[in-house]
């Protein structure tokens, strides 16, 4: 059966701004990113900037590496990690372990059917007992998906570091990017390096006079405060960022210093923000006299919650679509396709977790809510997800919520379960998960690349064909896998309530 096109929805362009705003090309999607950090989030810098600005050769300073040690395929990360034993894997979807990886394999490429998501190198140096430090792909290759990856990365990480080159200039999107940082309360550091023809040369005549003759002016100074007005004409909210100039004979040592210190503060921050122990995480939670018909309303929540995330998601691939085909015509052909439609189901994998996660906390929150009386304290909140998500295991039937949907080369949708699959799949991951349900995880096969990459296969209108195709079976895919998720969560939830009220109070 061939499917039906997907539909071209026109959404009201709510971040309309007056001319003196910057025009924005797309929106972050609902949900990403809205969480924040948890506390208990590891502390990382996340370097991002345009190419040629010397990216990798700063974070090679830092670590005292060389900077072929960080080299890392197109489109993929770099997480860096401190570790007693120096370890460097490749995480690959539609695998269930890392590949262990040498240095010199990535220079020349990995013989993998697909680039890794991300590749994360373990070092024993001492900088990174403070923070990790990421690597991520050129400012100009994010495309819209790649921004809304960056910036959830940045905001559960904490900081950024944004390198830029003496002669090269802020882009809209990279204003645009800086600004959503700064809104998110990122803290982004700035390193400027020396361009192709070094430091911006100093206009004639400049300086301040002492006695006869003009007081020399550093043209490192000239650049950084060049720079820094034309961030700052854009983006105000940014005026306490801190600016390091990194010359070629520096070993980097006051952005060292400037980033301990984050996170030396990062740190102490983090580990007040939340109590020992939570309230309600000990002693008897009672059932109320009367708790009505909880489990009905739990089952009408549910199925709307459901509807709203299926409805949503589809939009989403709507647009994705209308951004992927014009690429396809406009920008990077036929080749680029895999690359950019995984990062754009990268991204929907985002959102669609971070809205099923808040979607199951209203659900507890509203079912417990009226059992237990509202409002629930936090302690009795994570009591909960507890059996609800043991009670998940009665209720999946033949199908594992740990999984992967994998587009293949036909423009179908394969399967691949467990915890370890899914783990491949996320570019900077974060803590162990706590919430009800496992991420949602969408990602292109190998045989996408070598599909797209055969010198055959390089007509825009079949690739027009396949992406609407594959879109097509992800959604369907997506609107099943929603549907059971809220399924077998209502019917754990409902379970551990029924304990409750029979018994009286609360057994977890």
């Amino acid at each position: 059966m061939k499917p039906g096109p997907l539909p071209a929805v026109d959404l009201p362009d709510d971040d309309a701004a007056p001319a003196a705003e910057l025009p924005r090309r797309g929106r972050l999607p609902v949900g990403l990113g809205d969480a924040g950090r948890r506390p208990e989030e590891p502390l990382a810098v996340i370097g991002l900037g345009p190419a040629g600005a010397g990216r990798s050769e700063v974070l090679a300073r830092l670590l005292r590496l060389d900077p072929a040690m960080l080299a890392v395929p197109a489109g993929s990360w770099l997480v860096v990690r401190h570790s007693r034993v120096p370890t460097r894997a490749a995480y690959v979807p539609g695998y269930r372990q890392p590949h262990s990886y040498g240095a010199d394999r990535l220079a020349a490429g990995p013989a993998l059917a697909r680039p890794p998501r991300r590749v994360e190198l373990s070092l024993p140096e001492p900088l990174l007992r403070h923070f990790s430090l990421v690597d991520t792909p050129d400012t100009g290759a994010l495309g819209v998906a790649g921004g809304q990856l960056l910036f959830d990365a940045a905001v559960r990480s904490g900081a950024a570091l944004f390198v830029i080159a003496a002669d090269q200039a802020f882009t809209a999107v990279e204003l645009h990017l800086l600004a959503d940082l700064a809104r998110a309360g990122v803290q982004v550091v700035f390193a400027v390096t020396p361009g192709a023809s070094g430091w911006a040369p100093v206009p004639e005549g400049a300086g301040a006079s002492v006695g006869s003759a003009p007081a020399p002016v550093d043209p490192v100074a000239v650049t950084v405060e060049a720079h820094r007005a034309a961030l700052l004409a854009a983006v105000p909210g940014l005026a306490d960022a801190r600016w390091f100039p990194l010359r070629a004979s520096g070993d980097g040592a006051d952005l060292r210093r400037a980033l301990v210190g984050w996170a030396a503060d990062e740190g102490l921050r983090r580990a007040s923000a939340e109590p020992p122990v939570l309230p309600g995480s000990h002693g008897r939670v009672p059932v109320v006299a009367d708790p009505g018909d909880w489990s009905e309303q739990l089952d009408r929540q549910a199925r709307s919650s459901s509807r709203r995330i299926r409805q949503h998601l589809s939009l989403e691939l709507a647009n994705i679509h209308l951004r992927v085909v014009q690429e396809i015509v406009f920008g990077v052909g036929c080749a680029g396709l895999p690359q950019l439609l995984d990062q754009e189901m990268e991204a929907l994998s985002l959102l669609a977790t971070a809205q099923c996660d808040e979607a199951v906390r209203g659900l507890i929150e509203g079912a417990a809510g009226r059992v237990l009386g509202a409002p629930l304290p936090t302690g009795v909140r994570r009591r909960l997800r507890t059996p609800v998500r043991w009670a998940l295991a009665e209720h999946r039937g033949e199908h594992e919520l740990d999984r992967v949907l994998l587009v293949t080369s036909t423009g179908g949708v394969a399967g691949l379960t467990g915890a370890g699959a899914t783990d491949a799949l996320a570019s900077y991951p974060g803590v162990e998960r706590v919430e009800v349900l496992p991420p949602v995880a969408v990602a292109l096969s190998g045989g996408c690349w070598q599909h797209w990459r055969s010198p055959g296969n390089h007509d825009p209108n079949a690739a027009r064909a396949w992406t609407q195709r594959a879109l097509r079976e992800v959604e369907l895919e997506l609107s099943r896998e929603v549907s059971r998720r809220f399924e077998v969560v209502r019917l754990s939830l409902d379970g551990v309530l029924s304990d409750a009220v029979d018994h009286g109070i609360l057994l977890a």
